[in-house]
């Protein structure tokens, strides 16, 4: 199940999955992610907009339900962000609470743009993640986002990356997988780490 929450980057995320033999549904409805061995919540936009929208579609109850209840999760990009606490993003802005700690912006720094927009490397910290089956240590993915996380519990870091700052770039913790980066815009790579996902017992 692919959440359809009005912001996020649907087309190019369904179709990458069904390219790799997937049977994937789009949807709005908590029915079906109740019926569905999988979520994924991809995003792009403001963090607020996204959790008004989830609100407003009755889909956090579900979720929240769905992930504590040992369902696979992939969460790319904001749907990374919206796991955690809050987020600074537009004022202090409350998130989906399943994981600690809170989404902060970069700074200017050192002359680098904001938003952080192209390839940029992941420096893997969870050797054992399955999603890195195949694919070797700083391999580069598509990133764009101005803002990261900061989880308190650092064991849960899969993968770090740096851009003025070293910012995690995936969460790995029990079903949860999440990721900074695009996978689906990463090519290769991408559409290996996505396969990876869907093998996923």
């Amino acid at each position: 199940a692919v959440i359809d929450y009005g912001v996020g980057n649907l087309g190019s995320v369904s179709n990458a999955l069904v390219s790799l033999g997937g049977k994937v549904r789009v949807t709005q409805k908590a029915s079906d992610l109740k019926k569905a061995d999988k979520i994924v919540l991809p995003g792009v936009g403001a963090f607020r907009d996204a959790m008004d929208a989830l609100a407003g579609l009755e889909l956090i109850d579900t979720l929240k339900e769905e992930i504590s209840g040992g369902k696979t999760y992939l969460g790319i990009c904001l749907g990374l962000e919206l796991l955690f606490e809050k987020s600074s993003e537009g004022g202090s802005c409350k998130g989906l609470g399943i994981l600690k700690g809170d989404v902060i912006r970069f700074g200017e720094r050192n002359g680098l743009k904001v938003p952080h927009m192209g390839w940029n490397q992941a420096e893997i910290k969870n050797k054992d993640c399955p999603l890195f089956r195949d694919i070797e240590d700083n391999a580069f993915f598509y990133f764009l986002h101005s803002y990261y996380v900061r989880p308190l519990d650092k064991e849960i870091v899969a993968a770090s990356t740096n851009y003025g700052c070293k910012f995690t770039s995936m969460v790995r913790k029990d079903n949860i997988y999440a990721v900074q980066f695009h996978p689906e815009k990463s090519q290769e790579i991408g559409l290996r780490f996505l396969n990876n996902f869907m093998s996923l017992r």
